[in-house]
C-alpha cells in the first residue's frame, strides 16, 4: 500500500500538491471537511479531478483531524493505493430514523462476499438512528467482518450533515467501503474516559432513540435538573453530560455511551444518536480531562497489530464532538496521544463526529458516543 495524507485550507490551498499518480481503481481517497464545504466545493472538485478512477468517500465534521492537528473550515485527506486489496462502494438513502436498519441491511447485502474482510461506514449524522443502522449491518454480515466508522458532524449546530457520493456532499445518505482479500489488515479500538456520577436510573419509557421517562419522571425535566443554568443551551450543552447505558443484567459489565441530538419540550423527551431501550439503566457522565486523553491513548493501544506492519499504516481517528467541547484548547492532546501509541510512521486523518461505530472490544460492531474510536488499515 502506498499512502499520503494532505490537507486544504481556504486561504492557503493544499498543503502539498495532489498526488494524481496514485489514482487507480484500487485507491481509496478519504476526505473529511467542514459542513460549509458543500457551499464552496472547489477543494472537492479538485479531488475528484485528481482521482477520477479512485473511490472517493468522506463526510462533514465537527472538526477535521490531520496528523496531530485539529482544524475547522478545512479538508483532511488520506490517499491510499492498495496493491492486493479490492475496494467496493455502497450507499443507501435514509429520510428518517425508521429507515436506518433497512439502510444497514441494504449496504451489507451490497458488499457481502466470501472474501469481505472489513467495512468502513460514514453516515448522515442527523437523520439516522445509529443503533438501528448497526443492527442492520450486523444482521447480514458474518461475525468475522470488522465494521467501523462514524456519523457525520456539523460542529455544535446540529443543522445539516453530508456524506460524499460521486464526489459531492449529499444529505440523508449512509455510505460504506468494503475491503476484500487476505492481504488487508484492520485494527480497531474505542475508549471513553468520562466519569459516572449521580444515581443509576431505570428507563421506564422510551421508543427507539427517544427517551421519555426515567424512574417514572419526565426525562427532560430530570435531565434539566442536573444541568442547572446550562439547560438553556440544550441540545448543545447536553454534549457535556452524556448518559452511560447498561442493560439490566448484573452479569453485564458492558457500558455504552449515548449523546443527545435533540430535545422536545412538549413531550419532555430527549432524542439520542442511538437507542435507549426501556428497561435499561443509565447514569449521567461528566468530563475528566486527564482520563479523556488517557482514553484516546487506550483506544490506539487497542488497535495493536498482531504482526509487525511491513508498509504504511493509515489511522482513521473518529472522536465525538462532545469530547472536543469539553477538552477545548486541550483537544489536540488526545490526537497526539493516539499518534504516540500507534506504530512509528503511522499517518492519521479523522474527524469529530455525532457517533462512532466500532466493536466494544471484540465481537460485533456497536454504536458509541463520546469515545475516541480508531481504525488502522495496512496491507500485508
Amino acid at each position: 500500500m502506498e499512502l499520503v495524507t494532505n490537507s486544504h485550507d481556504q486561504n492557503s490551498g493544499w498543503r502539498q500538491r495532489l498526488r494524481a499518480d496514485l489514482d487507480s481503481p484500487s485507491t481509496l481517497v478519504i476526505a473529511f471537511g467542514a459542513t460549509e464545504l458543500v457551499d464552496r466545493p472547489a477543494a472537492l472538485d479538485e479531488l475528484r479531478a485528481a482521482y477520477p478512477r479512485s473511490l472517493l468517500v468522506g463526510c462533514s465534521t465537527a472538526g477535521e483531524i490531520h496528523g496531530a492537528q485539529v482544524c475547522d473550515g478545512s479538508v483532511s485527506v488520506a490517499v491510499a493505493r492498495f496493491e492486493r486489496t479490492e475496494l467496493r462502494y455502497a450507499q443507501a438513502r435514509v429520510d428518517g430514523a425508521a429507515e436506518s436498519r433497512g439502510a444497514g441491511e441494504a449496504i451489507a447485502r451490497a458488499l457481502l462476499r466470501p472474501d469481505l474482510r472489513a467495512v468502513l461506514v460514514l453516515s448522515d449524522g442527523l437523520h439516522v438512528n445509529g443503533t438501528a443502522l448497526v443492527e442492520g449491518l450486523n444482521a447480514v454480515l458474518p461475525q468475522g467482518v470488522v465494521v467501523t466508522g462514524g456519523l457525520a458532524g456539523d460542529g455544535d449546530r446540529f443543522k445539516r450533515t453530508w456524506t460524499l457520493s460521486e464526489g459531492a456532499g449529499r444529505a440523508n445518505l449512509v455510505t460504506a467501503v468494503g475491503f476484500y482479500g487476505e492481504h488487508v489488515r484492520v485494527g480497531h479500538g474505542s475508549k471513553g474516559g468520562w466519569d459516572i456520577f449521580g444515581p443509576e436510573r431505570l428507563v421506564t419509557r422510551s421508543e427507539g432513540n427517544v427517551l421519555y421517562e426515567l424512574d417514572g419522571r419526565p426525562a427532560l425535566e430530570l435531565y434539566k435538573s442536573y444541568l442547572g443554568d446550562r439547560a438553556a443551551g440544550l441540545p448543545a450543552t447536553g454534549l457535556l453530560f452524556p448518559l452511560s447505558l447498561r442493560f439490566d443484567d448484573a452479569g453485564d459489565e458492558k457500558r455504552l455511551v449515548r449523546t443527545i441530538l435533540a430535545v422536545d419540550e412538549a413531550a419532555q423527551s430527549l432524542t439520542f444518536a442511538g437507542d435507549i431501550p426501556t428497561g435499561s439503566r443509565v447514569q449521567l457522565m461528566r468530563a475528566n480531562f486527564d482520563r479523556l486523553v488517557e482514553g484516546a491513548a487506550s483506544a490506539a493501544a487497542m488497535t495493536a497489530l498482531r504482526e509487525a506492519p511491513t508498509g504504511p499504516v493509515l489511522s482513521i481517528a473518529i472522536s465525538c464532538v462532545g469530547r472536543r467541547l469539553v477538552l477545548g484548547e486541550r483537544t489536540e492532546e488526545e490526537i497526539e496521544a493516539t499518534l504516540e501509541a500507534l506504530p512509528p510512521g503511522a499517518q492519521q486523518v479523522g474527524f469529530y463526529s455525532y457517533g462512532e461505530l466500532s466493536p466494544f472490544a471484540t465481537g460485533r460492531c456497536d454504536l458509541h458516543n463520546q469515545t475516541m474510536t480508531l481504525t488502522t488499515l495496512w496491507e500485508r
